[in-house]
């Protein structure tokens, strides 16, 4: 007998999806997004991040990761609006998302490209995209590593 564990999202019951937002943190850091409480992710423009953030569902969780000198993952936001066109262009797409909790402790890029567990995650092979899918694997071995 086989058993499968999924994660579902709580407003509904598809399984829940991990995602990855990249943002420079001089422009709009995770202090941003806790003092703000939510904002509007837009202003992507590239396709396979557009097609990501139109992935997206309610609930869904995402990794806040800072560009720049810091490269770590610095917390966790929701999906708490699912994809509409973005406000400043309507060819594009945005979502909302929500402050969940900071991480204990940032996760940087070279712990990640250390840990062979992640070499397939996207944030190691495609390092530019802006707007990444995590896996659950990934998302949890994230988490030990800013418990650690």
């Amino acid at each position: 007998m086989y058993y499968l564990l999924v994660s579902f999202n709580k407003q509904n019951i598809s399984p829940m999806n991990y995602w990855l937002m990249k943002t420079e943190p001089g422009t709009y850091s995770w202090d941003n997004l806790v003092s703000d409480k939510k904002t509007t992710w837009d202003g992507v423009r590239n396709f396979q991040a557009r097609n990501n953030l139109k992935a997206m569902r309610k609930g869904d969780l995402v990794f806040i990761y800072h560009s720049g000198e810091e490269k770590s993952i610095v917390g966790i936001a929701e999906i708490s609006k699912e994809s509409f066109a973005d406000p400043n262009d309507k060819a594009w797409a945005a979502v909302e998302i929500s402050c969940k909790k900071k991480l204990k402790k940032p996760v940087s890029l070279s712990t990640i490209k250390a840990d062979k567990r992640l070499s397939n995650m996207y944030l190691v092979r495609a390092a530019r995209l802006s707007v990444q899918a995590v896996k659950k694997e990934e998302y949890d071995c994230v988490l030990q590593w800013s418990e650690a």
